[in-house]
């Protein structure tokens, strides 16, 4: 009798730690499906800016022909996880650009599509960034759960690998130059 309630306990920690690792699983998918869905509004938002700046921005048009690169490498199906995020990045880093060179054009400074759609991205990215902080902590919390014992054990017979965080770039984590955006 003892070693049947023994065994009853083991079958119920076992289905627990499964019931676990699945639900922080499919929490780190359905948290980058989250992302996933705004950067997808983030990549529709692009034609449009390029398509807003390209006529005034001709000396800068290779930043523009990178986005538009990127974009459609974004877009393709079937791209895996760490790739988005790799891309994800690049865009970021592309799009920075193109905010600091329409600095250089009152014309385009001014123009009211273009206010309404730096809103717009502004609003996308912060959707991105609390998207990002929240991927984060789930991913942390997954990655924490296949790695330490017991868990570890059955995430290595489910076949469960670590997942990569989004990490901000080198040029994200300077600080900002006030002074210089003022002599601009």
């Amino acid at each position: 009798m003892t070693a049947l309630i023994i065994l009853a306990v083991v079958i119920v920690i076992i289905v627990l730690m499964y019931n676990s690792l699945v639900a922080k699983k499919n929490q780190v998918d359905n948290i980058f499906a989250g992302i996933d869905a705004v950067l997808k509004k983030r990549y529709n938002l692009i034609p449009n800016l390029v398509s807003s700046v390209q006529q005034y921005m001709q000396h800068e048009r290779g930043i523009l022909e990178k986005v538009t690169e990127l974009r459609s490498q974004a877009m393709k199906p079937g791209i895996s996880d760490e790739q988005k995020i790799a891309l994800d990045k690049q865009i970021t880093s592309a799009l920075g650009s193109i905010m600091v060179a329409v600095e250089s054009y009152p014309e385009l400074k001014a123009n009211t599509n273009i206010m309404h759609l730096q809103r717009t991205l502004s609003e996308v990215e912060a959707q991105i960034s609390a998207a990002r902080r929240a991927y984060n902590q789930a991913v942390t919390d997954y990655n924490n759960a296949i790695e330490m014992i017991p868990t570890n054990i059955l995430a290595n017979m489910m076949n469960y690998r670590r997942k990569q965080v989004f990490e901000i770039t080198e040029d994200e984590r300077k600080n900002v130059d006030v002074g210089a955006l003022f002599k601009q």
